[in-house]
């Protein structure tokens, strides 16, 4: 068997998918600890939470994105900061209601 070895695209990929579950479980911890009154079920101030942690976390993965792409070509590094943005997104929303519906379904 031969062994395929990741495109430096691919990794930044990879690794923003990975930091995007990892933001979203985060937050649905975050939130689930908040406790919800009887009064209100959302929390007025939770997208402005959930904006500020993910682009905490998307700052740590473009950092680590431009590491690893020291050595690409001059029209690859500007995919460095677009390239796995929407999985990024759509996992951090994702593992945020899983989490949280997981976390909270306990409560009642």
């Amino acid at each position: 068997m031969w062994k395929k070895q990741l495109d430096v695209l691919d990794k930044i990929y990879y690794l923003r998918a990975f930091l995007g579950v990892i933001c979203g479980i985060i937050l649905g911890f975050i939130f689930n600890s908040m406790g919800l009154n009887s009064n209100s079920s959302v929390v007025p101030y939770s997208p402005s939470i959930i904006f500020i942690v993910a682009l905490f976390f998307y700052i740590i993965s473009y950092v680590m994105a431009k590491r690893i792409g020291l050595g690409l070509k001059t029209e690859d590094r500007k995919k460095i900061a677009t390239n796995g943005i929407f999985p990024f997104i759509f996992l951090v929303i994702m593992f945020l209601i899983v989490t949280y519906t997981g976390l909270y379904t306990g409560r009642q």
